[in-house]
């Protein structure tokens, strides 16, 4: 008899290791180099709120990530102050991004172990969504690199997308099974493509990242957090 799971699937940034804490602590830098330059009725909030408007215009153009992010805080200044905004606040944000980009590696509890368990008898493969390079580098840094069997770093994370990497590293989609902390990219398109898409809640959640749990489905999962996941992948493999 076909086993009923064959591959499992993890997301990287905020399910396997913290990230958008660090893109937090840099819109809140973003703010503050920008309090002298802006009118006196523009706070934290509507800077906030215009940087994730001009994050949502350019993922098109510039995809994930921080690259994109640095951007997006660029273009947002000089949005926000008229094309007035100094060029040493251009340079301090241009070194908060560099910085981003060099942040150490944090992995999240049971991250080793949940993908030690689960290595044991499945492929696994990390899917994730950013720029080449960088995910290359937190994997490095992370020390989980050898456990996979693939790693697929996309543009975006649809359901055809899921059906194309699940074909490549394991039975199809409907014997896979993907683990993440993002409702929009790591739970729902695979749901929708036939999969079971496991739900590991996070805290800090990109707003871009939200959608509603398919909760209809027989293969949506919530678990609390990453020690939760091998018991879960033993029950329905």
């Amino acid at each position: 008899m076909s086993r009923a799971l064959t591959t499992i699937g993890f997301d990287a940034d905020d399910t396997l290791w913290h990230n958008e804490r660090f893109f937090r602590v840099t819109q809140d830098r973003f703010a503050e180099l920008l309090m002298d330059h802006t009118p006196d009725d523009m706070g934290p909030d509507t800077l906030e709120r215009k940087l994730l408007d001009a994050e949502k215009r350019n993922l098109g153009a510039y995809g994930y990530g921080v690259k994109g992010f640095t951007l997006s805080m660029i273009e947002t200044a000089i949005d926000v102050t008229e094309g007035r905004v100094p060029a040493a606040v251009i340079k301090e944000l241009l070194e908060a991004g560099q910085m981003m980009l060099s942040f150490p590696i944090e992995l999240l509890p049971h991250a080793r172990t949940a993908v030690e368990a689960v290595a044991e008898d499945y492929r696994v493969v990390l899917v994730t969504k950013g720029d080449l390079l960088d995910q290359e580098r937190k994997l490095a840094q992370s020390g989980l690199g050898d456990l996979f069997d693939a790693v697929e770093v996309v543009s975006e994370k649809t359901p055809q997308v899921y059906v194309d990497i699940f074909n490549r590293h394991g039975n199809g989609v409907e014997h896979a099974l993907m683990a993440g902390n993002s409702m929009r990219s790591d739970v729902v398109p695979v749901v929708e493509a036939g999969g079971h898409g496991v739900y590991v809640p996070h805290g800090l959640v990109w707003e871009v990242e939200h959608a509603e749990a398919p909760a209809h489905s027989a293969r949506f999962h919530e678990i609390p957090n990453l020690g939760a996941l091998p018991s879960l992948v033993a029950r329905l493999g």
